[in-house]
């Protein structure tokens, strides 16, 4: 692949949305390899880290995607349409290896390493739990949350989801999730300037709202959410059946 000409100079001002909206580590990244990987790369840096991520390794795929269209938007040196592919095949591809490395070991990793991540069995089941009750949705919406869009494929295999109904709400979430992202950095990335600083703080309140939000919800409902679950799935905690989940 013919290296990409070098991305950062025709657009210096675009980088300052992550100074609004990221953290420090992030920075560093979007600022020093981030650019040189889309640089050499292109649509492979692209399409490789949201393949990585949706394995389950933890890499910034989601800022890629969007340095990569703003890229697209104001340099030129890369096709939008083909930013948004690479990030959506990437993402379906990598979730659907997690899936299948869920299928056939992820509920024995769960069972015997959980406890190292405050994981335990009353845990365990709940989650069992919930993704037979909500599956489809935590698929889909998934790609939009960052933890999510690396454990979902993992989650879904070992709560055995069968694959069909895995890969159609895989497929629609993750092309979603590339356009959604790929083609609003696009068109915005003229205006990152003037919109990087209340975007940024706009942001940071709605990341804190949703965060004190969930942390109020699973300290007030936790122990209800644990008792349907064990109502639902009596007994010893052992693994779902395969075509049970949602």
């Amino acid at each position: 692949m013919q290296p990409i000409e070098d991305a950062r100079s025709p657009h210096d001002g675009a980088w300052a949305i992550f100074d609004a909206a990221a953290c420090s580590k992030e920075m560093d990244f979007a600022h020093g390899e981030l650019p040189h990987l889309i640089s050499t790369y292109g649509y492979g840096a692209v399409g490789g880290l949201a393949a990585l991520e949706g394995i389950g390794v933890p890499l910034p795929a989601e800022a890629t995607l969007i340095v990569a269209s703003v890229i697209a938007g104001t340099a030129h040196s890369l096709n939008i349409w083909l930013v948004v592919a690479a990030a959506a095949g990437g993402a379906i591809f990598g979730e659907s290896i997690g899936f299948w490395v869920g299928r056939e070991i992820g509920y024995r990793l769960l069972v015997r390493y959980g406890r190292y991540v405050w994981l335990s069995e009353r845990r365990i089941k709940l989650g069992q739990y919930l993704f037979l009750r909500y599956g489809r949705e935590v698929v889909f919406f998934g790609h939009f949350l960052g933890v999510l869009r690396a454990l979902a494929g993992l989650l879904a295999g070992t709560n055995c989801m069968p694959w069909t109904r895995f890969l159609a709400y895989n497929a629609a979430g993750g092309t979603v999730w590339a356009a959604a992202f790929g083609l609003g950095a696009y068109f915005l990335g003229k205006e990152v300037d003037r919109l990087a600083k209340p975007l940024g703080i706009g942001l940071g309140a709605a990341a804190a709202i949703v965060t004190i939000a969930a942390a109020f919800l699973v300290h007030r409902h936790g122990t209800e959410l644990e008792g349907k679950a064990e109502a639902a799935l009596p007994g010893p905690l052992r693994p779902i059946r395969r075509g049970k989940a949602r």
